[in-house]
């Protein structure tokens, strides 16, 4: 079993990450919340020299894969969902790439339903059955509990923005709209909230691009 990857962050993608260790380069499918926190100020390729990333892994007969976070409360959020019946590892890194750890905490642990709704693949009974299931646990895992109020501290447990990257980075429809394929949406309706989101706001960072895409794409 992997815990952790450490190594060269060699690629850096909206929904994966490459990190380079022992000559090996190992793709660890990520969230928005990793993503933003793997960007770094200045030039998008401006990549960070070394990065620890915290690993789950899913060992299948026709795959292996791995995902990645940086954040501990991600990835305790991230094996607590996947716990819930129907509640798959792609379909998990969505709602987290909707939501942050502070609005699931809050959104589960205050039972509303609405706030999970809107995630991709997350209709009325899985909404429910989520709730149900993690509630208690959420409330007396610590390190939830602590990156929740450390949120409210700081006022983001509510979900502020995402980190921008750099100002005047190029943000372009064909990465948004890639990345959006790869989390499991139609190329067309991803083309067309993108292209929309852009004609209105084309300075924004990719990562919020997608972010909003998602609100609209259902």
């Amino acid at each position: 079993m992997i815990e952790y990857i450490k190594g060269e962050l060699a690629e850096l993608n909206p929904t994966y990450a490459v990190v380079e260790a022992g000559g090996v380069g190992y793709m660890l499918n990520i969230s928005l919340g990793t993503y933003s926190q793997l960007s770094q100020p200045g030039s998008p390729d401006a990549l960070p020299p070394t990065v620890k990333l915290l690993v789950y892994e899913v060992i299948r007969e026709d795959a292996h894969t791995l995902y990645g976070f940086v954040d501990p409360a991600e990835r305790e959020m991230f094996l607590l969902l996947i716990s819930v019946s129907s509640v798959g590892p792609n379909t998990a890194r969505v709602i987290l790439s909707e939501l942050t750890v502070g609005e699931l905490y809050d959104a589960i642990t205050a039972g509303r339903e609405q706030a999970l709704r809107g995630a991709k693949g997350v209709g009325t009974r899985m909404a429910q059955r989520i709730i149900v299931d993690l509630k208690d646990k959420i409330v007396v895992n610590e390190t939830l509990r602590r990156a929740y109020e450390a949120g409210l501290s700081t006022g983001t447990a509510g979900g502020g923005e995402l980190p921008s990257l750099a100002s005047g980075a190029s943000v372009t429809k064909e990465e948004a709209v890639s990345a959006l394929t790869m989390l499991g949406f139609s190329p067309a309706p991803s083309a067309k909230a993108v292209g929309a989101i852009l004609k209105d706001r084309p300075d924004l960072p990719v990562e919020q691009v997608i972010k909003l895409a998602l609100k609209q794409i259902k």
